[in-house]
């Protein structure tokens, strides 16, 4: 059990530095050849941030248990609402941007789209074709509003539309080296596999020693660990008061989640849905959007109490999942 736990902790850590490092090399290439600043951001820096829980889900796939898979994408999403929302309001309270009502729709869109999906009984690659396909659309959307605010704000938009300045995209460096780039790339790509394929087998092993299913380490260990970088950086948001950049972290990962990283992994194996996340998980992740959604759409703060409430939810919902299981429901 000790080295297994070893094997998670080591895994976890290996994915978020060669997450960083990949992150990092693919932007400052995507500059260096030209690419504009807001597709970067839309799509380099996008997937980047994803890749932890992208190969997470893709190995646990191809090692024969995409229970953990899916639990990983469905507990990432519960997480990102009641913990890194939560934990960052203790800080002090999380002011609402009620300008990202279409950003909730959006992943409130994706949630029904998956769960709808999920109840044919198995993600397979045609699933897959229609969450990309999905993300494409979601991506298409993003590009064509920081265009519109651009003509429409001229000047004022750079400040509200960061990702236009390549200087504001996460890892951009204009005197980096192309030889470090190149060296970032291959540490990211060899590193992220290796750190998935540590996490994987830790957390089957313990799903054995401690007698649950994959599925609730999915939802529960793993899902937490790969949403470590998200809780940082709303932390660090929440700290500077940019509830924006806060909220719209969680708005866009749990997008990413459900469409892109389950849309990958489904082209290299059938993913079928348990029983028991169609009864409970997938109707607590749609619960903890609404949740969400209310906030966001009455402009309502995220103060230190609905911080304890939000983690309070979680708590349950853990002790739920683990009470399941151990009884055999």
């Amino acid at each position: 059990m000790l080295l297994d736990l070893v094997l998670v902790a080591g895994g976890l850590a290996l994915l978020v530095a060669a997450g960083d490092v990949l992150v990092r090399g693919a932007v400052n290439l995507s500059l260096r050849l030209g690419i504009p600043a807001v597709i970067v951001g839309l799509t380099v820096v996008s997937f980047g941030t994803s890749a932890p829980e992208l190969f997470v889900s893709v190995g646990a796939v191809l090692a024969g248990v995409p229970a953990l898979a899916l639990g990983n994408v469905i507990g990432s999403n519960i997480a990102n609402v009641l913990l890194v929302l939560g934990i960052p309001a203790l800080i002090g309270a999380i002011a609402v941007d009620r300008g990202l009502t279409r950003d909730l729709w959006i992943m409130i869109a994706a949630s029904v789209l998956f769960i709808a999906l999920a109840f044919t009984g198995a993600f397979v690659w045609w699933h897959g074709l229609v969450l990309l396909a999905g993300l494409g659309w979601m991506l298409f959307d993003c590009y064509a509003r920081a265009r519109h605010a651009q003509v429409e704000n001229g000047r004022a938009a750079a400040a509200a539309a960061a990702a236009t300045d390549p200087a504001a995209l996460e890892g951009a460096d204009d005197s980096i080296s192309g030889w470090r780039i190149a060296l970032f790339l291959v540490l990211g790509l060899i590193g992220l596999p290796i750190g998935a394929q540590f996490l994987v087998t830790g957390s089957v092993n313990i799903a054995t020693v401690l007698g649950v299913s994959e599925a609730v380490i999915g939802l529960t260990l793993v899902a937490v660990g790969t949403s470590l970088p998200e809780l940082a950086t709303t932390a660090m948001a929440a700290w500077r008061r940019e509830a924006g950049v806060a909220l719209g972290n969680v708005l866009g990962s749990n997008v990413f989640n459900l469409l892109g990283i389950i849309g990958v992994a489904a082209f290299f194996g059938t993913i079928p849905v348990p029983p028991e996340m169609l009864r409970f998980d997938l109707w607590v992740m749609l619960g903890t959007s609404v949740l969400l959604g209310a906030f966001i759409l009455t402009g309502r703060a995220i103060t230190r109490f609905w911080g304890v409430v939000l983690i309070v939810f979680y708590a349950l919902y853990v002790l739920s999942l683990f009470g399941m299981s151990t009884g055999g429901g």
